[in-house]
């Protein structure tokens, strides 16, 4: 059977829900996963979601920071809900659902982005970042016959010289610094984690999926970085079948400066 599972930034829900309907029209996840929701639970635009079809949604958001949130358009557990650093943001969200013969754990993940030092001796963001990065390590990628871990989320890091528009240029830039690209490369192996991103798309070619607001025309400047990641369990990738960085989107009227990801697989 086929299933989607998509990740977004969406930098404000309720600010883009235009563009967060034009989405789920036009492309139909069967699973949306949102980070940067910025809405307490309590103002969460439900109806909206639920007048499309999605009447499974999963918050965990706080006013005017942070937030993720997992909706689709079939039951959703939820499993935890992980305050990372004791830090009172709202970074995590973990639910199960089922696809398939398997029971999918879908982490949805919005990793802080560190500020603009990367010295963590005189940047209280940067070293959150990597303490967070830190507590990261005790994710796994739990499968078995009957089950599936999938990973998604603004991990606010680009990890390969492919990923950022510059690497030489960007060394020293938050994001891209060695400290950050080797330690989330770490987790990931570390965690048995799989790369789908890179799986779909060859390692020396280049994937954006972040373009700053600052930049007047981003399309033709296409000064981006790979700050959204989809990473699975070993025994998803096999069933893998596309990979869709759908930068269009980030010339939406109102547009998130992420654009969404989607992942297809084939399932049993």
């Amino acid at each position: 059977m086929p299933f989607t599972i998509a990740t977004w930034n969406i930098n404000s829900v309720r600010l883009r829900m235009p563009i967060v309907e034009k989405l789920l029209t036009e492309h139909a996840p069967d699973v949306l996963c949102l980070q940067e929701t910025k809405c307490p639970n309590d103002q969460f635009p439900f109806a909206a979601f639920r007048k499309l079809g999605y009447e499974h949604v999963l918050i965990n958001g706080q006013k005017g920071y942070h937030g993720v949130a997992t909706i689709a358009r079939r039951p959703l557990i939820e499993v935890e809900k992980r305050e990372f650093c004791q830090m009172g943001d709202t970074r995590h969200l973990a639910a199960r659902v089922g696809a398939g013969s398997l029971d999918l754990l879908v982490h949805n993940f919005y990793v802080p982005a560190g500020g603009d030092e990367p010295d963590p001796d005189i940047n209280p963001k940067f070293a959150h970042k990597l303490a967070f990065l830190d507590e990261m390590r005790d994710v796994k990628a739990s499968h078995d016959n009957a089950t599936a871990s999938i990973l998604v989320g603004d991990l606010n890091i680009a990890p390969l010289e492919t990923d950022v528009w510059s690497h030489k240029q960007l060394l020293k830039v938050v994001s891209h610094t060695p400290i950050e690209t080797r330690t989330l490369e770490n987790l990931r192996a570390g965690g048995g984690w799989d790369d789908l991103i890179r799986h779909r798309i060859p390692p020396e070619d280049k994937v954006y999926t972040w373009w700053s607001y600052r930049a007047r025309d981003w399309d033709t400047a296409d000064r981006g970085r790979r700050l959204d990641h989809i990473w699975s369990s070993p025994n998803l990738s096999p069933k893998l079948t596309g990979m869709t960085v759908l930068r269009e989107a980030r010339g939406w009227l109102k547009p998130s400066d992420h654009v969404p990801v989607i992942a297809a697989f084939d399932l049993d």
